[in-house]
């Protein structure tokens, strides 16, 4: 599975290592949106290059905002794959809420000097 996330926030970036942390094994590639790799990604899927939104790629399936935050959830150890319960929520109201987190991210967590690699 492949993550790409936004290599200079600190939020995306905490979420990284928190991912890191609890996942069960190391079933996770990580690329930030902003790298060569993630650009080619995001042309290889019709994405947009302007993407803002962590997105998941699981057996050539590709999941965004809120389902690839679930998606990310069911991978990490329990109490953390518990929250995929909040599926039940419809996604246009579970997007919504994504989407607010997302736009304010850098100004209620700040931005890197420089994009992550790893």
């Amino acid at each position: 599975m492949t993550i790409l996330f936004d290599g200079v926030c600190k939020l995306c970036n905490s979420a990284v290592d928190f991912i890191l942390e609890k996942a069960q094994g190391d079933n996770f590639t990580l690329i930030t949106l902003q790298s060569k790799e993630g650009q080619e990604l995001l042309d290889s899927y019709d994405l947009p290059k302007t993407l803002d939104s962590v997105v998941l790629i699981k057996n050539h399936s590709v999941f965004t905002a809120s389902d690839a935050f679930l998606e990310i959830c069911k991978q990490l150890k329990a109490p953390w794959k518990w929250l995929t319960v909040f599926r039940i929520i419809p996604k246009t109201w579970r997007n919504a809420v994504y989407r607010q987190i997302a736009d304010k991210r850098y100004k209620w967590f700040g931005k890197r000097t420089s994009c992550r690699s790893f």
